[in-house]
């Protein structure tokens, strides 16, 4: 038992002198991620301060789109219509008034479309550099490097990001966003640059940093417990008195929200993830898209039916059923695609106005989603082998398809499998996609994961400010747990130096 007692404490004494000062930065930044994120170009703004769609200039065909091509829009660039697609790693630019490919994006060309995006800057704006590796705000959109960077001049200290493969603004950065973003995220995720740059690297470094701080509360919690019953007091004085009561009111929360945050890595992959698969995404669009029949002509007769209803600044051209189908948003109801994840076959969207026309068969109009039927029939085709056990229409979020913005559009349909995995599918009828795959395992996950780390329980997550103020109160007090024992960590480590330093005497 002594040599038991002597292991638990060396242990949590020498970790939480390591730790202390992680755990300090852990929970405040966490305070700090509640209200700000990363820098980013929002929807929003993206769609407002596009150009108006002009196709008349159209003459190449969708068949010169690399068929590996997993998206694709329509836009402008310079006044000429264009394409850009993606393959799963990078963007790619066409010009579809002569099938040129966009070679390259020099900083004049750059400092152009912002000035064309942000006019009310034109006088101000100041080339700022090429960035060829990810700085510390383009770490999350590696797919549109290389980018220029413009500087607004203006009294925010704005930055746009211009990206060369696609010759379009992707990121803007503010000095208060980036400020936000560093005392958030970036401490959080222990996001910084030289580190984040080596992906495989920095995911076991967040997974054993996570497992050393399991580590630090279980051991402190042992002890802690054990003691107080064993003397129905505390032991200690001073700041380590108060350290021991906090560690007995908030050491749990503590080791939850370690233990989530580790699972937030998916270590050793134990959960299959959130996102469908190749085959179901191809069972529901009927296969890889493929423009290979798509002519200029179509495309501008579809486009001609979508400006009947707002006038449209991109389209982006999907599959639904074997169908491809031009998708486009209203730009005053500032939908657009969210570019955080570029590589996303289904780019997250906001439940705002669009409209889809059918490419085949634009005499049949414009409208707004697919059918009840079909999208029964693409979930069918989704998983054509396993029985369904049941299909509902959320009107409302469940506990594992919702948002505590209410961005995530509505109604969906949640379909049920009879398979071994538990597969749950949530299909969104406005662009006939997958949003979401939920299996066993996730849905476990979801609970140990985002339960325990963002308090997402449906009795509290939708209760604002009651949520706010719960997680405040309990990082608060994590954050005084970590703060409390750093004195006495460092005193001790001060008399260790004085012990091995010889005496200048």
């Amino acid at each position: 038992m002594n040599a038991l007692r002597r292991c638990l404490i060396a242990t949590h004494r020498w970790l939480g002198i390591a730790g202390s000062v992680m755990f300090v930065a852990w929970f405040a930044s966490g305070i700090t991620m509640m209200y700000a994120r990363m820098p980013r170009l929002t929807p929003e703004e993206r769609l407002m301060r596009l150009p108006p769609l002009d196709l008349a200039s159209m003459r190449v065909d969708g068949a010169v789109i690399d068929r590996r091509a997993e998206r694709v829009r329509i836009g402008m660039l310079q006044g000429r219509p264009v394409y850009r697609f993606h393959d799963g790693a990078r963007w790619a630019t066409l010009f579809a008034d002569t099938g040129e490919r966009l070679a390259a994006l020099d900083a004049a060309q750059a400092t152009d479309i912002v000035r064309a995006l942000w006019p009310e800057h034109s006088a101000h704006l100041r080339y700022d550099r090429r960035i060829e590796t990810p700085d510390q705000w383009t770490l999350q959109i590696r797919g549109f490097l290389p980018a220029h960077r413009i500087a607004l001049g203006d009294a925010g200290d704005s930055q746009v990001y211009v990206s060369e493969p696609s010759a379009e603004a992707v990121l803007i950065t503010t000095s208060a966003s980036r400020a936000w973003g560093h005392a958030g995220a970036v401490v959080h995720w222990i996001y910084f640059t030289p580190v984040r740059q080596h992906g495989a690297a920095w995911v076991q470094l967040i997974i054993w940093l996570s497992i050393a701080g399991c580590v630090l509360c279980l051991t402190g919690l042992t002890w802690g417990v054990w003691q107080f019953f064993r003397l129905q007091r505390t032991a200690y004085t001073g700041l380590m008195r108060w350290h021991h009561y906090a560690g007995l009111v908030f050491g749990v929360v503590t080791f939850t929200f370690v233990f989530s945050g580790l699972l937030s890595m998916d270590p050793w992959e134990w959960s299959p993830g959130t996102a469908p698969t190749r085959a179901q995404r191809h069972g529901i669009s009927g296969g890889p898209l493929d423009l290979a029949s798509v002519t200029a002509q179509q495309l501008q007769a579809a486009a001609a039916v979508l400006a009947q209803d707002f006038p449209i600044k991109e389209i982006e051209l999907i599959k639904f059923q074997g169908n491809i189908v031009a998708e486009a948003y209203r730009a005053s109801g500032a939908a657009a695609h969210v570019l955080d994840d570029p590589g996303s076959v289904v780019a997250a969207r906001l439940p705002l106005d669009h409209r889809l026309v059918l490419i085949g068969a634009p005499q049949r109009g414009a409208f707004t989603r697919f059918s009840d039927d079909e999208m029964l029939a693409a979930a069918h085709d989704a998983m054509p082998a396993i029985p369904v056990a049941d299909a509902v229409w959320l009107q409302q979020y469940d506990s594992y398809y919702y948002d505590r913005q209410h961005q995530l559009p509505l109604p969906v349909l949640r379909v049920r499998y009879a398979d071994a995995p538990g597969t749950w599918l949530y299909l969104d009828p406005r662009q006939g996609a997958i949003l979401r795959k939920e299996e066993r395992l996730t849905r476990v996950n979801r609970w140990l994961y985002h339960g325990l780390h963002s308090l997402d329980f449906p009795w509290l997550y939708q209760r604002r400010p009651l949520w706010d103020a719960v997680v405040i109160i309990l990082s608060l007090g994590g954050l005084f747990l970590s703060v409390s024992s750093a004195p006495a960590g460092w005193r001790r480590v001060s008399r260790l130096l004085r012990r091995r330093t010889p005496d200048a005497r």
